[in-house]
């Protein structure tokens, strides 16, 4: 109670709190929170091995769902908090080159932050 509730999608972290009804503990989408749920967004799944950054097999149609969620739902009524180490930085932690801010979804910093 009293804390930001954060879940990632694509390597964007968002701030869900406002939808703590959605999220938040006892919520129906609370598996989601606490990581990058990619996986479970485009499947629309809670299935736990599917609250993953793996986009691995995902058929056309998911991955359309996927970019329809992300930009419809998450990047229209979240903020944006920050983004996942893996987008950022490669496997062996070196940085990513093809990672640019500037090229990312713009996200507001707060004063909290």
């Amino acid at each position: 109670e009293g804390q930001p509730i954060y879940l990632a999608v694509k390597g964007v972290v968002f701030d869900v709190t406002s939808g703590k009804e959605f999220y938040g503990k006892g919520a129906p989408y609370n598996a989601l929170v606490g990581k990058d749920s990619t996986r479970g967004v485009a499947k629309m799944s809670l299935d736990p091995a599917d609250l993953t950054h793996d986009t691995t097999g995902l058929t056309e149609e998911e991955l359309k769902s996927l970019d329809d969620v992300f930009n419809n739902v998450y990047k229209a009524k979240y903020p944006i908090v920050g983004y996942t180490s893996r987008r950022i930085l490669n496997e062996d932690g070196s940085p990513n080159l093809d990672f640019k801010p500037e090229d990312q979804p713009h996200f507001n910093i707060k004063d909290e932050f």
